[in-house]
């Protein structure tokens, strides 16, 4: 066979290796766990009566905590349902303005006023201390306010201010914790997906940190894999202290898979899975606006090392790559040994990423245009590994942080 035939050989069976080997990352049925018992007594049931959502006897109370900096533009979004929350139990909102310079404490204090719920504070800490990144110094003092009621709550949920909650959000969120005796229950958002850009981009990303994380294997018994989604984190009160979060993650850019593993390191049991009435809505109608999301915090998870940058590239071009060239250039010279195994590779590679798009609810013929995806992803890695050398990276909202504050494992 040719050089490029081993190579496509080689691609296909990592396709076959990661259908079946990777946790079923591809698969899109990891959702809230279903409460096991019925409960009649607290039963509630969805807005078309077609079923019941369960719950405990008793319902604790819980704190939701928003760490907000310049969020005026989607406040008027998300935060009205949080306030609207259908909990039956007692519940509080915590919305720490992180030093906003566009009024967003302001504004969180009129939509209160103007749409009524559940009870809102706002607080604002000031500037971050030095070793502490801006989201996990809010977290920090809202988490703080929130155990400083009388009595305490028993869970906090951790969301970010682009992120709307449907009514039953976190009652749902609750149930499964209690009813699994879980200690963090975490749902990745549904992000936008309106512009050509973000239909290109946005249901990929979700699909690469599956792949990195299986969300299976995180939510095994004994799990063989450890994350978190930080848009959406309910947390128990009592393993936050057990695991000295936010503390222990102070330095943390990539805090969720952080948080998850401090949690994890205390003992406690995590469930991760995908998101029916949670989505964000933050736009980012350009390439530029995911450029930067991406590459913001990209490097970091690949602990700022450039060997592991290297195989990360070279690990990009052989899975997603290599099946298009070797197929299309084994057409036209005829090879067909690289011929087969890359269009072979190309078509398990299509047929994994179709359950993502029909989640989010993406034509299908985006599907073969993933390889493309996965090279304009190798590009925002380059670009973050270059932008962290020159001192730039790690950058959101007017801050830098430096290698100093990154631990992508918490340490």
């Amino acid at each position: 066979m040719t050089p490029l035939a081993w190579f496509a050989t080689g691609s296909l069976a990592v396709w076959v290796w990661l259908l079946l080997g990777q946790g079923f990352f591809w698969r899109t049925d990891q959702r809230l766990p279903p409460t096991p018992r019925r409960l009649p007594a607290s039963a509630r049931r969805d807005g078309d009566g077609s079923r019941e959502v369960e719950g405990p006897e008793r319902w604790p109370r819980v704190a939701v905590v928003v760490p907000a900096r310049d969020e005026a533009d989607v406040l008027p979004l998300s935060l009205p349902s949080l306030l609207g929350q259908d909990y039956p139990g007692p519940a509080e909102v915590v919305l720490v303005d992180d030093g906003s310079t566009d009024g967003t404490g302001r504004l969180a204090a009129e939509l209160a006023g103007r749409h009524g719920g559940l009870p809102l504070t706002v607080v604002s800490p000031g500037e971050p201390e030095p070793g502490w990144t801006g989201k996990l110094w809010a977290l920090r003092h809202g988490m703080a306010l929130a155990r400083a009621r009388e009595p305490a709550p028993e869970f906090l949920l951790l969301t970010d201010a682009d992120i709307s909650h449907g009514p039953d959000s976190l009652r749902l969120l609750v149930s499964a914790a209690v009813a699994h005796e879980l200690d963090l229950v975490s749902q990745m958002a549904r992000l936008r997906v309106v512009s050509t850009w973000e239909r290109l981009v946005v249901p990929a990303f979700v699909y690469f940190f599956a792949q990195l994380y299986p969300f299976r294997w995180i939510n095994r018994a004994r799990p063989l894999a450890t994350a978190a989604a930080g848009g959406c984190v309910l947390l128990r009160t009592g393993t936050a202290v057990a695991a000295a979060v936010p503390d222990s993650i102070r330095r943390a850019v990539i805090d969720d898979v952080s948080l998850a593993r401090a949690v994890r390191r205390s003992g406690g049991r995590i469930w991760l899975g995908l998101a029916d009435h949670v989505d964000s809505v933050r736009p980012y109608p350009g390439l530029g606006e995911l450029w930067r999301m991406v590459s913001r915090s990209a490097y970091a998870q690949l602990r700022n090392n450039p060997l592991l940058l290297a195989g990360t590239v070279a690990g990009l071009v052989v899975v997603y790559l290599v099946p298009p060239v070797a197929l299309l250039a084994g057409a036209t010279s005829g090879d067909p040994a690289a011929a087969w195994a890359g269009g072979a590779a190309w078509a398990v590679m299509t047929g994994t990423y179709v359950p993502m798009l029909r989640y989010y609810r993406q034509p299908l013929l985006l599907a073969p245009l993933l390889p493309f995806t996965a090279f304009l992803y190798l590009l925002m890695t380059v670009d973050s590994a270059v932008q962290h050398y020159r001192g730039r990276g790690a950058a959101w909202k007017g801050r830098t942080y430096t290698a100093n504050h990154v631990s992508p494992s918490g340490e």
